[in-house]
């Protein structure tokens, strides 16, 4: 199979975890019957964005995985022949936590998880104190209609974790995301902001050849203060961006890809056949300070 229709849900979020459960459920079902077969949902889908401020209270939103999210949205994906990528909070022992993302095959199974590796710490970003970093390195999933990479939000801005996902074999880059602009910004910043957020991304479909697909969250968050900014949107593997969600508004939206299109331009622009594997050594250095 080659031509993969995908789905991206992006959402507002409430503080009622439930609520916000039941909503990328109806989500799931309303691309389902768009045709859906991937259905992608937004960085930690469950929750408001809690990560804005460090409150001990917030760890009671995270759960096992798999666990009684994952139980309800693989029923989901089984009931509609939809793979489900979702991305949680998770509780993996006591004291010790993940932001990581599930997957679920078409019939409901449930394949596996992706943590993020990469954790921010900036203003209104306090992940760190939240998410210990991934330790299940970079992964791909073989589902019923292609194989796919997950990265998570902050993973985008590195060449190195697309790079490495894209050599293991996916097809299709998914990045659930949850990403805004503080409203006290001008225009212009949050324009150059967004244009950098894509821009990099698109970068990563056209040195690896692969489709990107890069879920967010929208609306206003922390009290008016964040704006989550959507533009949801695909790339096709040569940075051609297919679709862009609104910045204002939810949207559902399907969209037809064809994963034979990496062979076109991997063949045409052969950027995995002229890397200098031999050279990149010095990549795993944190600054080259020295000769």
């Amino acid at each position: 199979m080659t031509k993969v229709k995908v789905g991206l849900v992006q959402n507002t979020c409430v503080a009622d975890k439930q609520e916000n459960l039941e909503k990328a459920i109806s989500g799931i079902k309303k691309g389902a019957a768009q045709g859906a077969q991937i259905v992608c949902l937004q960085e930690l889908f469950t929750s408001l964005y809690f990560c804005d401020t460090e409150d001990y209270d917030n760890f009671a939103l995270a759960e096992a995985i798999p666990g009684p999210s994952t139980d309800a949205l693989c029923e989901v994906a089984a009931a509609h022949g939809v793979v489900v990528i979702a991305s949680l909070f998770e509780k993996r022992a006591q004291g010790l936590y993940h932001n990581t993302t599930a997957v679920i095959d078409a019939d409901g199974t449930y394949l596996g998880k992706y943590r993020k590796m990469h954790i921010p710490d900036d203003p209104a970003y306090y992940e760190k104190f939240y998410f210990t970093p991934g330790d299940l390195g970079y992964k791909v999933f073989r589902t019923r209609y292609a194989t796919i990479g997950v990265l998570i939000c902050w993973d985008q801005w590195y060449p190195e974790a697309a790079r490495i996902t894209s050599l293991m074999g996916a097809e299709i880059l998914f990045y659930p995301t949850a990403i805004g602009w503080a409203t006290s910004q001008d225009e212009d910043t949050n324009t150059e902001q967004y244009n950098a957020w894509q821009t990099i991304q698109r970068s990563h479909a056209v040195a690896n050849g692969v489709h990107v697909v890069s879920v967010n969250r929208v609306g206003y968050e922390q009290d008016g203060a964040m704006k989550f900014w959507g533009g949801s949107f695909i790339s096709n593997p040569f940075g051609t961006v297919l679709y862009q969600a609104s910045h204002e508004d939810e949207e559902i939206v399907v969209h037809e890809i064809n994963t034979a299109k990496s062979d076109v331009y991997r063949t045409h622009w052969p950027f995995l056949r002229d890397r200098r594997i031999d050279s990149y050594q010095p990549i795993t250095r944190r600054f080259i300070d020295e000769s």
